[in-house]
């Protein structure tokens, strides 16, 4: 099942892509559960994690499609993402916000099947992990590969990702249960849980990330962590 999202101010034209999508969906042999919003602030408002594709319409009232996309992507960086307009001067634009590709209207079915299975060639199936939270800076998706390191910050915890620092409202040890199914992430210290693929070397009581940060070690849990990155590095070797 693929959870599509269509923004659009046109309901007319909304209609219009969901029959072309529901008739892929059909020939392709795939299920479409379809969001539709009007505005680009309705969109962020609601956002889901979710996504796998979004129809984008560039020109709206309130919000404009280059500023949601702007947005989402500093929630997602993964989601498929393609425009909708009828100015093509509008297109190059569209690919700083890493659009798959856009669809001039009145969008014909033949182009739509096309880009879709293209899409879909490259999309289908990955199913990379990842976890969605919201604080007060908005909603986040976090991709586990992306996340550096989290660590204690006061009763909840900094989570380090994407060049971001966020906050998540939960303590350490909720987050020590959420990412101790994934092998790359160690904890050397009570106050923090790194993923060690960011680890760029460690001396002594202390680790340095690949960004140049330095987490500390605890004297006690320096041998089993040290064992958990040696493991980590070897596994790559």
């Amino acid at each position: 099942m693929f959870k599509i999202a269509i923004c659009d101010d046109e309901a007319a034209f909304i209609d219009e892509l969901k029959n072309h999508l529901e008739k892929y969906a059909a020939e392709a042999g795939s299920e479409f559960v379809f969001f539709t919003y009007r505005d680009g602030s309705e969109l962020l408002e609601k956002y889901n994690a979710e996504y796998d594709l979004i129809f984008m319409d560039i020109k709206m009232d309130q919000m404009d499609g280059l500023k949601a996309a702007e947005a989402i992507r500093k929630i997602d960086s993964a989601v498929g993402l393609i425009f909708l307009t009828s100015l093509k001067q509008y297109v190059w634009k569209g690919y700083e916000y890493n659009a798959v590709n856009y669809l001039l209207k009145p969008v014909r079915y033949g182009i739509l099947k096309m880009e879709l299975d293209r899409y879909f060639s490259h999309y289908q199936g990955r199913d990379e992990p990842y976890f969605a939270f919201s604080n007060d800076n908005g909603k986040h998706k976090v991709y586990y590969r992306n996340l550096c390191y989290a660590e204690t910050d006061k009763r909840n915890v900094m989570l380090h990702f994407d060049g971001q620092k966020q906050i998540i409202y939960k303590n350490m040890k909720e987050i020590s249960a959420l990412l101790a199914g994934w092998p790359q992430f160690a904890s050397p210290h009570q106050s923090f849980m790194v993923n060690m693929s960011f680890v760029k070397g460690a001396e002594g009581l202390s680790l340095t990330m690949i960004t140049g940060e330095r987490i500390p070690i605890s004297q006690p849990r320096r041998r089993a962590f040290m064992a958990s990155l040696t493991d980590y590095w070897g596994d790559l070797l």
